[in-house]
C-alpha cells in the first residue's frame, strides 16, 4: 500500500480531474464505519423499494437489482472519483419528485399515467440533472447562480420540499403505508425524531459518548425497534425461508435480474423520453441543483473545520470536480436505473460522524478516504445480496420510506424558516411552496414563485462579501 507523505493527498491513480483510489491498496478498513455502513446503508436505500414496485410495475427482486445499481454508484464518488463528501440522496427533492411523477390534473387523471411513462419523466429529469451539473461545472457559474438566488425563492422550494414530504406520508400515500403499519410507523418516526433532531439529546450526546455513538446511527436506531415492536402489534409478520440456510447454500444470495430490470426501465430498451418531457421536468431540476449547492457547501464547512486537526493530510475541496462526478453518475443512473434524486453530494449525518472520528488523529483513521469508502462497503452493497435479510427486512420498506419523508420533511421545514429575513420574504416562501406542491406543472409554481419574489420582495444585490464569495 503506497504511504502517504506527511502533508499530502492520500495516493491514487489519477484520471482527469478525478482520482481512483483502490480500496485494500490505497486505503485501508475502518470496522466502525464498515459495520455500519452494511446495515444503515442499506436498510436506507431499501426506503425506496416500494416505490420501485408500486409506481415502477418492478418485482421486488428487480427493485433491489435498481437499487443496487444506485448504491454503487453512489459508493463511486469517494472511490472512483476522489470525492472527499460522504455521498447520498438530494434527499429533500424525493417529495418534490414523487408530487411532480404523481401529479394529477382537474379531473383526478394521472398526468404520467402508466409506469412506462413514470420511469420516462424520471430519466428526463434525471438527465436534465446531468446537463445542469455539466453547464454549471464547465463553466463555474455555480456559486454565481446560488449567491444570485432570492432567499425567499430558495426558502420556499425547500419549503415546498417539506410540505410535500409530509402531504405523501400522512395523505397521498397514508392508506398503503402508515394505516396499514400505524403503531409501528409512529414509535418509528417518533424514535428518528428524537434521536435526529432533540435539542435536550444534543446536549446530552455531547457529554455522553455511548449516546453520540448511537445517535450517529441515523434511522436504524429507530428502524430496528420498529421492528420488534410491529409483531407485537401485530402489523408485522417475518416470513424467513429457513430452508436457504441448508447446504449448499445457493437460496442466500440474491442474483440481481439485470437482464429483467434493463428491458423494463432503459431507455435502450423502452425508448427514449420525448422532448416535452424533458422540458416539462426541467424545473424540478433547477429545484434539486439549489438544494444540492447548499448541500456541497455544507459538506466542505464540515470539512474546513475539521482540517486544523488533521495536518497531516490534505484533502482537495474542488466544487467543479464535484459537478463533473455528479453529472457522470447522474447521467448513468438515467440510463439503467432512473429514479430522480437518489445521486446527490451528501448524507450529512454519515458525514459528520465520519469526519469527526477522522479528525481523532492517524491512530483512529488513517485516512478520511479509508472511512467514506468502508462506510460505502468499497462499493459493493453487500446487503441488497443476502436473500434471507432482505426477506425478514420486506415488511418494514414502507416504514424505512415513512422514516425518509418525514424526517426530510422536519429538516427542510426549519432550514427554509432560517432562510428568509424580512416578513415579506416568508410570505412569498409559503405562497412558493403551496404553489409548487398544488400545482401539477412545476412551472407553474416556479412562475408563481419568481413573480411574487419580484413584485413583493423586489430584486437585490447580495451583500459584498456574497458577491465575491460567488465569484471565486
Amino acid at each position: 500500500m503506497p504511504r502517504r507523505v506527511d502533508g499530502g493527498e492520500q495516493p491514487g491513480w489519477r484520471w482527469g480531474p478525478f482520482t481512483f483510489r483502490l480500496p485494500f491498496y490505497h486505503t485501508g478498513i475502518a470496522w466502525p464505519e464498515f459495520l455500519q455502513g452494511i446495515f444503515v446503508a442499506g436498510a436506507t436505500g431499501l426506503g425506496i423499494v416500494p416505490l420501485l414496485t408500486l409506481y415502477f410495475g418492478l418485482s421486488f427482486e428487480e427493485a433491489v437489482a435498481c437499487i443496487f445499481i444506485q448504491s454503487v454508484l453512489i459508493s463511486s464518488a469517494p472511490i472512483i472519483f476522489g470525492e472527499p463528501f460522504a455521498p447520498g440522496w438530494v434527499t429533500p427533492a424525493l417529495p418534490l419528485a414523487l408530487a411532480f411523477m404523481l401529479a394529477t390534473d382537474g379531473e383526478e387523471n394521472a398526468i404520467y399515467g402508466s409506469s412506462l411513462e413514470k420511469i420516462q419523466i424520471m430519466t428526463a429529469v434525471s438527465l436534465d440533472f446531468a446537463a445542469i451539473l455539466l453547464l454549471l461545472g464547465v463553466t463555474g457559474l455555480g456559486k454565481r447562480f446560488i449567491g444570485w438566488l432570492p432567499a425567499a425563492l430558495k426558502s420556499g422550494i425547500i419549503l415546498g420540499a417539506a410540505i410535500a414530504a409530509l402531504k405523501r406520508v400522512f395523505l397521498d400515500d397514508a392508506p398503503r403505508f402508515l394505516l396499514k403499519q400505524p403503531i409501528t410507523t409512529t414509535v418509528a418516526v417518533t424514535i428518528c425524531l428524537i434521536l435526529t433532531f432533540s435539542v435536550p439529546i444534543q446536549k446530552y450526546k455531547l457529554r455522553w459518548r455511548p449516546l453520540a455513538v448511537f445517535t450517529g446511527l441515523g434511522l436504524l436506531p429507530g428502524f430496528l425497534i420498529a421492528a420488534a415492536v410491529g409483531p407485537l402489534a401485530g402489523e408485522i409478520n417475518y416470513e424467513v425461508d429457513w430452508n436457504v440456510f441448508l447446504p449448499p447454500f445457493d437460496g442466500m444470495i440474491l442474483k440481481p435480474p439485470f437482464e429483467g430490470l434493463y428491458n423494463k426501465i432503459s431507455p435502450f430498451a423502452i425508448g427514449w423520453p420525448p422532448p416535452q418531457m424533458f422540458l416539462q421536468g426541467l424545473p424540478l431540476a433547477v429545484m434539486g441543483y439549489v438544494i444540492l449547492f447548499g448541500d456541497l457547501i455544507t459538506g466542505a464547512e464540515v470539512l474546513k473545520e475539521a482540517k486544523q486537526d488533521r495536518p497531516d493530510e490534505q484533502i482537495d475541496i474542488d466544487f467543479n470536480r464535484s459537478h463533473f462526478s455528479l453529472a457522470i453518475r447522474n447521467a448513468l443512473m438515467a440510463l439503467f436505473a432512473p429514479f430522480f434524486p437518489t445521486q446527490g453530494c451528501l448524507w450529512t449525518g454519515v458525514h459528520v460522524i465520519i469526519v469527526q472520528r477522522w479528525r481523532e488523529g492517524r491512530q483512529a483513521m488513517d485516512s478520511l478516504y479509508t472511512g467514506v469508502s468502508s462506510y460505502y462497503v468499497f462499493g459493493v452493497p453487500l446487503l441488497y445480496m443476502c436473500l434471507p435479510l432482505l426477506t425478514a427486512l420486506k415488511p418494514l420498506m414502507g416504514i424505512a420510506l415513512s422514516l425518509t419523508l418525514v424526517l426530510t420533511g422536519f429538516a427542510c421545514a426549519y432550514i427554509s424558516m432560517a432562510i428568509p429575513q424580512t416578513p415579506i420574504e416568508r410570505g412569498v416562501a409559503l405562497l412558493t411552496a403551496v404553489s409548487l406542491v398544488v400545482f401539477p406543472d412545476p412551472w407553474i409554481g416556479m412562475t408563481i414563485g419568481i413573480a411574487a419574489t419580484l413584485i413583493l420582495v423586489g430584486v437585490s444585490r447580495p451583500p459584498v462579501a456574497d458577491r465575491e464569495e460567488s465569484s471565486g
